[in-house]
């Protein structure tokens, strides 16, 4: 009997998809992680890396190789997907985008909070937190603009978040002048 394949976390999905892309040592998947801003979406430290390859390779999702490193330099472990670790890849990217699973921050509860405060304490608070959205949107901004022709579907990546945070700083400009002009 075949034993079906446990469901990928969001960090093995992303260095599943990154290994979808091209093999790669543990070095390139970090700096492919840092340099499309991967941890503004999904938790994964860089220590981590090393230990969710081994968990896949133990999962027979990935196998590895050593290269010699051009130059001087230690041979490098490249990992690849195996035939069941693009399987388990094709099948949680496909589910990730038929229904995103949506995550409750306690911002909700704040809102939920607002007839409690006081007025002056949740305009300061709202205009925090627009300066963070707003600092946020200028360094993802840059982020996607300094970057070397991005593949289209990182590009699409950026794209989204910054949509998203558009978004969220045109609604705390609205709700801050709501609050604003109500009397307390």
């Amino acid at each position: 009997m075949i034993e079906e394949q446990k469901p990928a976390t969001n960090a093995e999905l992303a260095i599943l998809s990154l290994l979808a892309e091209k093999p790669m040592h543990g070095y390139q998947i970090e700096q492919t992680i840092k340099s499309r801003g991967m941890r503004e979406w999904t938790d994964i430290g860089f220590s981590s890396i090393y230990y969710i390859l081994e968990k896949l390779r133990t999962r027979g999702c990935v196998e590895s190789r050593f290269e010699l490193a051009e130059g001087k330099g230690p041979s490098r472990q490249v990992f690849s997907l195996t035939t069941a670790g693009l399987a388990l890849f094709r099948k949680a990217a496909l589910e990730a985008l038929a229904s995103p699973s949506h995550s409750f921050s306690n911002f909700h509860l704040g809102l939920a909070s607002l007839p409690m405060l006081d007025k002056k304490e949740i305009l300061k608070a709202l205009h925090d937190y627009q300066s963070m959205i707003k600092s946020k949107y200028s360094e993802l901004s840059l982020k996607s603009s300094t970057q070397e022709k991005l593949p289209w579907h990182v590009a699409q990546l950026f794209q989204h978040d910054l949509n998203m945070l558009k978004c969220e700083m045109d609604w705390v400009k609205k709700i801050i002048l709501e609050i604003d002009s109500k009397s307390n």
